[in-house]
């Protein structure tokens, strides 16, 4: 398979170095360019401060574009742009991620600015993959991934469907990092300056968790009519996304059928192909542990996590302390990585499902 021209649209952001390291090895997309800011495009590309915790991987030296240039749109058709990944700000990536994909760019977003759009599909692959038969409709060839504390807290409700959801309570506890560099390496929050409080998250949450789970007719989607209490807070985590969660069924449950439907949630036959489709997208473990279970490819854990050569590391959901409250009431914790599943390895993953349904070419 061929390697198709991409830009990172993001030179020193958190999500945007992590696509940046995601694609230094990939099989399917090959960087040419990166997109950012007027100050970082007069940079040449090793000037940029590397902001995360693994070695800066072996990159080519690629430009740096200036997003805010008029020329910048000729430079990208100069470069034989094929696929652009936007880890942009909201504000920014509205008057950049339409204009791209009117091009015939293919344009994967991990900014909040399309989501919930009318013919932009919002996928999470393992739940609700068919919505990307909307990919390339009116607006082009756009499509988003979802918040990052959506993933741990879906992923494990998509695998208990058949019980049918009626109402879950869900509290997270989001990392640093969740928030970009700069409170990551604020030197207050190490003396307990931290304002736990994410204005505007648990909406968030809510409102994607319906959409991802509702129905898909004619470019518009049903929301689901579950009952959701979501609440959100940050903690002095670096990375990894914890929530807690109370959901209940229409439908009896057993913590044996509850294992099993856990245990046998899997990619879609051709997703599971994906160079970052996980081995198996939920880890089951008896209780997480926040140091251990950050890195898991559904099977293993890393200590020594190497994500710009091992694109499944990072990637699955990593369940624990099951408990079923009585018969339709069920508790579980779930952990996930905020910058790889919950931002670039699951946008990433949404282009490679694209690559191999055929979405582009």
């Amino acid at each position: 398979m061929r390697r198709r021209p991409a830009i990172v649209l993001g030179a020193s952001g958190l999500v945007g170095q992590r696509m940046q390291q995601r694609l230094s090895n990939h099989p399917w997309f090959e960087l040419k360019a990166v997109g950012g800011r007027p100050e970082s495009s007069q940079k040449a590309f090793e000037e940029i401060p590397w902001r995360l915790e693994q070695e800066r991987p072996a990159l080519p030296s690629v430009p740096i574009l200036d997003l805010s240039s008029e020329s910048f749109l000729e430079e990208i058709l100069n470069l034989g742009i094929e696929v652009a990944f936007s880890c942009l700000p909201s504000e920014v990536a509205e008057s950049i991620e339409e204009p791209l994909a009117k091009m015939g760019i293919a344009v994967f977003s991990n900014a909040s600015f399309n989501r919930r759009k009318k013919a932009i599909p919002l996928v999470i692959p393992e739940i609700n993959s068919g919505h990307l038969s909307d990919f390339s409709t009116s607006k082009g060839p756009i499509a988003c991934g979802t918040n990052c504390t959506l993933i741990p807290m879906a992923t494990p409700l998509a695998a208990l469907r058949d019980f049918e959801i009626n109402t879950v309570q869900m509290r997270s506890e989001q990392a640093l990092s969740g928030a970009g560099w700069r409170l990551l390496f604020d030197k207050s929050v190490d003396e307990g300056n931290l304002d736990s409080s994410i204005p505007g998250e648990a909406e968030k949450v809510a409102e994607e968790f319906l959409h991802v789970f509702g129905t898909l007719q004619d470019s518009i989607v049903q929301p689901a009519e579950y009952e959701l209490d979501v609440k959100c807070e940050r903690v002095t985590r670096r990375d990894g996304h914890q929530v807690f969660v109370e959901a209940t069924f229409i439908q009896p449950l057993s913590l044996e059928k509850v294992m099993d439907a856990f245990n046998s949630f899997q990619f879609s036959e051709t997703t599971s192909t994906c160079p970052s489709a996980p081995i198996r997208p939920l880890h089951i473990v008896e209780q997480i542990d926040v140091n251990h279970h950050l890195w898991s490819d559904g099977e293993t854990f890393s200590n020594h996590p190497l994500p710009s050569k091992n694109l499944q590391t990072g990637m699955a959901v990593v369940i624990g302390d099951v408990k079923l409250v009585d018969e339709y009431t069920l508790r579980f914790s779930a952990y996930s990585h905020n910058t790889i599943r919950g931002a670039a390895g699951g946008t990433l993953l949404l282009a490679e499902q694209a690559v191999v349904e055929g979405r582009i070419r």
